[in-house]
Formats: structure tokens, C-alpha cells, sequence
């Protein structure tokens, strides 16, 4: 038997560092799938930002498509509709004042709204801003989207202009890419 008690110590260290050193792997290896648990699942991901074929859209048509868990309208606007939105006088709109980040000037203009100079491309959000239900196209007074839950009536840019919905249609941020290829987020 040795008596020297640095070779006792030594081992006795070795062996307080190799069992700390297990036991904090072992924890880690515990603790990772709880923390891992709260990052953003892959389909959650993946839908992050789309793109959208739109070569098919005709004027005067729209489409709807899923983003985020919620629909998204697309409408290529006909002149008529264009005019119509573009004449209304901001004054006149009770959320004229858009509260939207995405909008940069802050207000409710047709300019501000669409995806385009010339106004023809309108891309927002299809959930109604009163109560979250989908408003159905081509509906209500002003030749927008009327919402039969409640009886909002929104105009050709989206704005609302009589009901009980507080706030414009949001404009979620889109680009287009390409002449046909419109990407959301």
C-alpha cells in the first residue's frame, strides 16, 4: 500500500472532476429537449414567408391563399375599382389613420395600400377586424368585401366604411419578385 499522499489526492480529484463532469452532461442531456421544445416547429418555418404565382389572375378577379394559419387575399383591381378606391377622401373613412407597421406613411391612402405605383395589386389580410371572420369579395355598399357575421362593409382598398369593424383590412408585407410571383412575408 502507498502512503504518498499526493497519488491519493490525485485520484481522488480525478474522480470528483470525472462525476461532476457526468453529472453535468447528464444534466444537459436532460434540460436540451425542454428548451428545444420551444423553438418554432419546421412547418411553422416553412411558412414564414411564401410566394405566390399570381400569372393567372385576371383584373377584377382575386384569390386567397393560406399564410400563417390565416387567408390572405390577393386581388388584381380593374381600373373602375382603382378610381373608385382613390377618390375617397381620407376624412371620410373611420379608421383613416391606418395603424398598420407596414404601411410607412401611417395613412389609409390607396397609394399606401397597394402593391404597385399604378394600384392594380392589393394584398391583405382576410380576417374581418371586428370579431376575425373572413369577409366574402365582391359583397357590400362600397363593391369590396362585406363581412355577413356582423355587417362590415369594406371598400376596393380594403378600408372599412361602415360597421362594426374598427380597423382597415391589415396589409401584410409583400414584394412582388417577379412579374408573376408575388412573395408574402
Amino acid at each position: 500500500m502507498s502512503t504518498d499522499k499526493n497519488s491519493t489526492g490525485t485520484r481522488r480529484d480525478f474522480l470528483y472532476v470525472a462525476t461532476a463532469a457526468t453529472g453535468a452532461v447528464g444534466g444537459a442531456a436532460a434540460v436540451w429537449p425542454l428548451i428545444n421544445q420551444m423553438n418554432p416547429s419546421a412547418d411553422v418555418q416553412a411558412l414564414a414567408s411564401i410566394e405566390v404565382d399570381v400569372a393567372g389572375l385576371e383584373p377584377g378577379t382575386q384569390m386567397t391563399v393560406k399564410w400563417r394559419g390565416k387567408p390572405v387575399f390577393i386581388r388584381r383591381r380593374t381600373a373602375d375599382e382603382i378610381s373608385a378606391a382613390r377618390d375617397v377622401a381620407l376624412g371620410d373613412l373611420p379608421d383613416g389613420a391606418d395603424r398598420n407597421a407596414n404601411i410607412p406613411d401611417g395613412d389609409a391612402s390607396d397609394a399606401n395600400r397597394t402593391l404597385d405605383e399604378a394600384g392594380e395589386w392589393l394584398v391583405m389580410m382576410g380576417v374581418c377586424t371586428h370579431l376575425g371572420c373572413v369577409p366574402l369579395g365582391d359583397a357590400g355598399d362600397f363593391g369590396g368585401w362585406f363581412c355577413p357575421c356582423h355587417g362590415s362593409h369594406y371598400d376596393t382598398a380594403g378600408r372599412i366604411r361602415k360597421g362594426p369593424a374598427p380597423e382597415n383590412l391589415p396589409v401584410p408585407t409583400a414584394v412582388f419578385l417577379n412579374e408573376t410571383t408575388i412573395k408574402l412575408g
